[in-house]
């Protein structure tokens, strides 16, 4: 029997690597608990990572927004990574700064050849969606790996 499950990848995630897209909302916690549940049964390795959506323009104005923003980000990824390592999951951390967040979780799932991207969804609808786009649905659309989206 134990041969026969090492022939075949985890159901869970198809693989043996799961990316993590990680916010620091309750949300992007949801689904950091559910990722580290899902690595543990699979025996895979975790990807954090986390996108600092900063325009270019944003950028030359303000640096001191940005060490600001990314030592905010450094602590939430040095949190999702203590968590792991409570739970003997192996993982690594991944920060990008830049627009458009789902181009950066895209592009590292298909360079890490992972096979489950995990995030959360703040759950917006009508207007703000419309207005903010969905990084989530982005990334679904996009995405060269199943994606499971945690619910708000």
């Amino acid at each position: 029997m134990e041969k026969q499950q090492a022939e075949f990848p985890c159901p869970l995630t198809n693989g043996e690597r799961i990316l993590v897209a990680v916010d620091g909302s309750p949300h992007s916690d949801t689904a950091i608990d559910h990722a580290i549940c899902m690595a543990k049964i699979c025996h895979s390795t975790l990807f954090f990572v986390s996108v600092i959506a900063l325009y270019p323009e944003a950028m030359k104005i303000a640096d001191a927004l940005e060490e600001s923003i990314s030592e905010e980000t450094r602590r939430i990824l040095e949190k999702a990574q203590e968590k792991a390592r409570q739970e003997n999951v192996p993982c690594e951390t991944i920060v990008h700064i830049g627009p458009e967040p789902h181009k950066f979780i895209v592009q590292e799932a298909s360079d890490r050849d992972v096979g489950l991207i995990v995030m959360g969804t703040h759950g917006r609808t009508g207007l703000k969606r419309l207005l903010m786009g969905s990084v989530a649905e982005r990334v679904l659309g996009h995405a060269p790996c199943a994606v499971l989206v945690t619910p708000a």
